[in-house]
């Protein structure tokens, strides 16, 4: 049973959650989409198996990657024939009112894939099961050292694990290789910059105007561009994070009660993607711009974006590119990353619960296979098994993570923080605020917000 106390307080928190999630303009839809099908407000239902055990599961994968779960689902339903699911796949921000709306009146899905992130606020109300117990050092079947510590660190909240990771997804950069070469630069990612400096002049060498001149040359002319060496676009938030971490910076202090992202390191990394738009005219502003479409139509060279972006660059036969590691703006590397996790409700028990858990298992060790999915595999072991052949970006990119990858902050009201932060960053690079002064008004909201949190 949940604690009354508990979804009293989810009750009267949820109302303030619907209107923060309605209005939020961080894309979190953009880390799960791919070519087709399209994300959708309306709920992509599948019913897989006929098994008399029935398990509701909810999931936000609305692109080509919930396609390619549902089909590991199909074989989990084939080798456990006793066993059926249906499936809702919700866009994200949908699904997050409906999960909260769900708990409140009782009518909550038998399992759920949200991010890691989310579990702070979830575990808060009371309404997640404790899944210490599937790990071997809980007496279960999953290694802990089959997964990195940042991985396990986006799990345990107030010393419980709470999730099962089923990847990690995150930030790298896509590059158009005959754009590099027809500028005389090496496609090959050992050769990339290490400084800002560096990274500013290799995308002056990407940008050309509308008469051929790059962004180096005297008569360049950024009123005409027709070739953008970057794109600083989509998800502003997450390459804020990275750049943020990048010069040593943090989301919040130590001790978790103060938000820091306008501290000096902050205002450094946000002046330095202004300064790529307004002083170096080397990528467009924010608004107005689609990223992704730029790549596929040739016009932009380095694309800051995420695993999710393989198979889009597979469906790209024009394009030559490949995968690089995030950008390093600052003097320590960093790109931020997130986890699907699997989640089970406290309330759960009996055969349902031991058909969640099988079922959360099976797919946990056939990993290998949500690789197709353009993400990189939760599990080490399943990381290094991957075919360096079909999966190249799969394994750059999770090597990244593992090394100095960084999450969303663990709070109670994550979300809301990135969505007001998000406001922040986009008023400062569609320059409607000065750099510092947005930063400041969003911080200065967002320390609101976790003061209530």
């Amino acid at each position: 049973m949940f604690k009354r106390l508990s979804l009293i307080s989810f009750a009267l928190l949820l109302a303030m959650m619907g209107m923060m999630l309605s209005f939020s303009l961080r894309s979190t839809v953009a880390q799960d989409a791919t070519a087709t099908p399209a994300p959708t407000e309306t709920p992509i239902v599948a019913e897989i198996g006929a098994g008399g055990t029935h398990i509701s599961f909810w999931n936000g994968l609305t692109g080509s990657d919930g396609v390619t779960l549902n089909e590991m689902l199909a074989k989990f339903a084939e080798e456990n024939p006793d066993v059926s699911v249906t499936v809702e796949m919700i866009a994200w921000n949908t699904l997050y009112q409906k999960l909260q709306t769900a708990f409140v009146a009782g009518t909550y899905p038998d399992m759920f894939l949200l991010h890691a992130s989310e579990i702070p606020q979830y575990a808060s109300y009371g309404v997640l099961r404790d899944l210490g117990d599937q790990y071997t050092s809980g007496g279960g079947w999953l290694p802990d050292d089959d997964l990195s510590e940042t991985t396990m660190s986006g799990l345990v909240w107030d010393g419980m694990i709470y999730g099962i990771p089923l990847d990690n997804h995150g930030r790298g950069l896509w590059v158009n290789t005959d754009m590099f070469e027809a500028a005389g630069i090496s496609p090959d990612p050992a050769t990339a910059p290490t400084t800002y400096e560096g990274w500013v002049e290799l995308f002056q060498k990407l940008t050309l105007d509308a008469n051929g001149n790059n962004a180096l040359s005297p008569d360049f002319d950024p009123e005409n561009v027709v070739q953008w060496g970057y794109a600083c676009g989509e998800w502003i938030n997450v390459n804020f994070i990275a750049a943020l971490y990048q010069h040593g910076g943090s989301f919040l202090s130590e001790d978790g009660k103060t938000i820091t992202v306008n501290s000096e390191a902050g205002i450094t990394a946000l002046q330095q993607t202004y300064d790529l738009i307004y002083k170096y005219h080397v990528t467009p502003p924010p608004a107005g711009f689609d990223t992704w479409q730029g790549f596929g139509a040739g016009t932009v060279a380095v694309l800051p974006t995420g695993t999710w972006y393989r198979n889009q660059s597979l469906l790209q036969t024009d394009i030559n590119s490949r995968a690089w590691p995030n950008w390093q703006f600052g003097p320590n590397k960093a790109t931020w990353f997130g986890i699907h996790t699997f989640m089970v409700p406290a309330g759960l028990e009996g055969e349902k619960l031991d058909a969640v858990l099988q079922m959360i298992q099976w797919v946990s060790e056939h990993q290998i296979d949500w690789a197709a999915s353009g993400q990189v595999p939760a599990r080490l072991s399943a990381q290094a098994a991957l075919d360096p052949e079909n999966y190249p970006s799969n394994i750059l990119l999770g090597q990244t993570f593992s090394e100095y990858g960084v999450q969303d902050p663990q709070t109670t009201v994550t979300q809301e923080l990135l969505s007001l932060l998000d406001a922040g960053l986009q008023e400062a690079l569609n320059d409607i605020k000065p750099v510092e002064q947005a930063l400041n008004e969003a911080a200065e909201l967002m320390q609101e917000a976790l003061d209530r949190g």
